[in-house]
C-alpha cells in the first residue's frame, strides 16, 4: 500500500510525514518524535473522533494526500526539538546493576540505618548530616594523621571502606566509612562501627538502661553536638587556591557563626557607679530556640535565646548581680543548625522532660532581623534583589504556562467539529473575562516558550551584574557563609514522646534534583531507622509540635543560593 504524504502540526510548525496506512499509531508517532523530539507516550495527535491511539490502524483514517493533522505535547528534556543520536553511555537496566549503582542511580531510595537498640536519635542525626554534600566531598578526602589510631594502615584500609576496623576512636573516618556503605546500598544498614566509635569517644552514649537489659534512649540533640564537635577538630580542610591556601576547620567553615555580643549589668546602681557595659566575640554551631509560654514562631524563640541572663560578681557594687547578654550575629554559616529546647530536666520526677508547646517554622528562614547592624546593611540590598528576582521568574515561568495552555487549547479546537469550536471560543472568552476583572488578562501578543526563555535568562543576567555590585567583597569570597540572609529548610529531626529517655526520633531530608536543569518538587525522604519513605512538603508543616506527636527538634536550614543564569 502506497504511503500518503500529509501535513503535521505542532506548536506552529509544519511538517511534512509519509503515512504508511499499512502501519499503526505507534509507529506513526515515532515518525514525529524523529522530526519534533517529542517523545511518543508525550504526544497527542487528533483525529476524527478523538485521540490517534497507539493500535489505531492508519489506514482507517482514511487520509488524504496533504490532509493535516494537528499535533500536541512538549519533550520531557525541555522545548525544541530533539536530535537523536547515540547515546554517550551505554544503557544499563536496574535489573543489570550491581547494588552499590542501583544505589547511586537518580532518583534511587537512600539507604535506611537498622536500630541496634534505642539508637533511633543516632540514626535520625545520621541521616540529616549526610543531607550536606559539601560534607560527603571533604569526607572523601579525609586521610587521619599518622598519630591517630593507626597511621597510614588505617588510612589504607579507609580506601575500602574498613578503616572503622583499625580506628575505633577516630569519629571522622568512621564517619566517612559510614556514608561510603550507605551510598552502596538500599538496604537497612547497621551502623555498628560508627556507634562504636562513638560510645568509644564518647561513653555517655553506652549509658545502661535503668533496668540493666540493653543501652538507653539518649538525646539526637546531644549526638549531633558531639559529632560535630569531633568534626571541627578532625576534618580540617583547604580554603582557598594555590599558595594563598589556608587549612580550616569544614565545621567552622561551613556550620560556623559568630555572635557580637554586649552584657550589661540590670540593677541602676552599677550604672551609677560607672559600670561599662562589656563587648565580647563568641562562635557558635546553632542557634537555640527557647519556648516559652509566648513564643508561637521560630522568630520568637531566636529572639529570646539572643537575651541571656546571667548572674555574676560585679566589680563596681563588690557581689553577685544580674546582667543581660544581648547577642547579634555577626557570621552567618551556610548551613544554620536550630534547636528547639524542647527538654528540661524535672526535679520531682528526676528525668527531663518535654515542652509540648507548638512553634510553627518556616520553609525558608529571614535571619537579616537576628544580625548586628553592620551586616544587615550588607544583606538587605542584596535579600531583596534575590526576592525581586525570584518573584520575577516564577511570574515568567507562569506566563509561559499560560501561554501553553491557549496554544494547546487552540490546538485542541482546530480539530473540533464548528458547534464545538463555537462553544470552546465561548469558554475561552468567558475565561478572559474573568482574568481581566482579576487584573490578570494575558496580553494579545503570545510569546513563544524560547522568547520566555530567553526574557528569563537576560533578566538573570541582569539582576547578576547588579548583584555583584551590591555584594560586599570579602563576603562574596567566602563560600563557607550566608549571602542573602535566606534559609531554605532541609533537614528535619523529630521526637515523638514525653520525654528525652524515651520516645522516638526520625528524620525528614528534602529531595534534591538530580541536576540543575530538573525541576524541584516538594518531595521529602522521611528516615523512620530503616525504613524509608517519601512524603510530601506537607508533612513538614505538621512537624510543630503541641502534643506527644512528632515535633521538629531539629531543624537544617542551608543558605538560599545567588540566582544564576546556569
Amino acid at each position: 500500500m502506497a504511503s500518503i504524504p500529509v501535513i503535521v502540526k505542532h506548536q506552529g510548525k509544519r511538517y511534512d510525514v509519509e503515512l504508511d496506512p499499512a502501519s499503526n499509531g505507534e509507529t506513526f508517532k515515532f515518525q514525529l518524535y524523529s522530526l519534533t523530539g517529542v517523545e511518543p507516550e508525550r504526544q497527542k495527535i487528533l483525529v476524527k473522533g478523538g485521540q490517534l491511539k497507539d493500535d489505531t490502524l492508519l489506514s482507517s483514517l482514511n487520509a488524504k494526500p496533504n490532509q493535516t493533522f494537528m499535533m500536541m505535547g512538549t519533550p520531557s528534556g525541555g522545548q525544541g526539538a530533539v536530535e537523536l543520536s547515540r547515546p554517550k553511555e551505554v544503557v544499563k537496566f536496574l535489573e543489570d546493576m550491581t547494588e552499590a549503582e542501583a544505589a547511586r542511580a537518580a532518583g534511587a531510595t537512600p539507604a535506611g540505618l537498622q536500630n541496634l537498640g534505642n539508637t533511633c536519635y543516632l540514626n535520625s542525626t545520621l541521616q540529616t548530616l549526610r543531607s550536606v554534600p559539601e560534607l560527603h566531598e571533604e569526607l572523601q578526602r579525609y586521610r587521619p594523621s599518622r598519630n591517630a589510631g593507626g597511621g597510614s594502615s588505617v588510612s589504607s584500609l579507609s580506601d575500602f571502606g574498613l578503616g572503622g576496623l583499625g580506628s575505633s576512636t577516630d569519629l571522622t573516618l568512621s564517619l566517612k566509612d559510614l556514608f561510603k556503605q550507605m551510598s552502596e546500598t538500599q538496604e537497612g544498614f547497621p551502623p555498628l562501627l560508627f556507634l562504636n566509635a562513638l560510645r568509644s569517644v564518647y561513653p555517655q552514649f553506652a549509658q545502661k538502661n535503668q533496668n540493666g537489659h540493653g543501652f538507653a534512649q539518649q538525646d539526637a540533640e546531644e549526638a549531633w553536638s558531639q559529632i560535630v564537635a569531633q568534626l571541627r577538630q578532625k576534618l580540617l580542610i583547604k580554603d582557598g587556591e594555590g599558595e594563598s591556601a589556608t587549612e580550616v576547620s569544614f565545621v567552622e567553615k561551613y556550620l560556623g557563626g559568630r555572635f557580637e555580643s554586649v552584657t550589661e549589668c540590670d540593677e541602676p546602681a552599677a550604672k551609677e557607679a560607672g559600670e561599662q557595659a562589656s563587648e565580647s566575640s563568641d562562635v557558635f554551631y546553632k542557634l537555640d530556640c527557647h519556648i516559652g509560654k509566648d513564643t508561637n514562631h521560630l522568630n520568637d524563640g531566636i529572639f529570646a535565646g539572643l537575651e541571656e541572663k546571667i548572674e555574676k560578681n560585679s566589680p563596681t557594687l563588690g557581689r553577685d548581680a544580674v546582667y543581660t547578654k544581648r547577642s547579634r550575629i555577626a557570621r552567618l554559616p551556610k548551613y544554620l543548625t536550630v534547636h528547639f529546647v524542647r527538654f528540661f530536666w524535672k526535679r520531682d520526677a528526676q528525668k527531663k522532660a518535654k515542652i509540648m508547646r507548638k512553634v510553627t517554622f518556616p520553609a525558608e528562614l529571614d535571619v537579616v532581623d537576628f544580625c548586628t547592624d553592620e551586616l544587615k546593611k550588607l544583606l538587605i540590598p542584596v535579600r531583596d534583589k534575590v526576592r525581586d528576582i525570584q518573584k520575577e521568574e516564577l511570574d515568567v515561568e507562569r506566563a509561559r504556562k499560560r501561554q501553553k495552555i491557549v496554544h494547546q487549547r487552540e490546538e485542541e479546537a482546530s480539530g473540533l467539529e464548528p458547534m464545538q469550536k463555537k462553544k470552546a471560543a465561548e469558554e475561552r472568552k468567558e475565561e478572559a473575562k474573568k482574568e481581566k476583572e482579576e487584573d490578570t488578562a494575558m496580553t494579545d501578543v503570545y510569546k513563544t516558550d524560547a522568547e520566555y526563555e530567553e526574557e528569563k535568562k537576560a533578566s538573570i543576567l541582569a539582576a547578576k551584574k547588579e548583584l555583584a555590585e551590591l555584594l560586599d567583597p570579602k563576603l562574596a569570597q567566602d563560600n563557607g557563609t550566608n549571602k542573602t540572609g535566606l534559609y531554605e529548610l532541609r533537614g528535619v529531626i523529630t521526637h515523638q514522646g514525653a520525654s528525652a529517655d524515651s520516645g522516638h526520633y526520625t528524620s525528614y531530608v528534602k529531595k534534591q534534583p538530580s541536576n540543575s536543569k530538573e525541576e524541584r518538587d516538594d518531595k521529602w525522604w522521611w528516615f523512620n531507622d530503616e525504613k524509608v519513605t517519601e512524603v510530601e512538603g506537607s508533612k513538614i508543616e505538621t512537624l510543630a509540635g503541641g502534643g506527644e506527636s512528632h515535633s521538629a527538634l531539629i531543624l537544617l536550614y542551608r543558605a538560599v543560593d545567588l540566582p544564576t543564569t546556569e
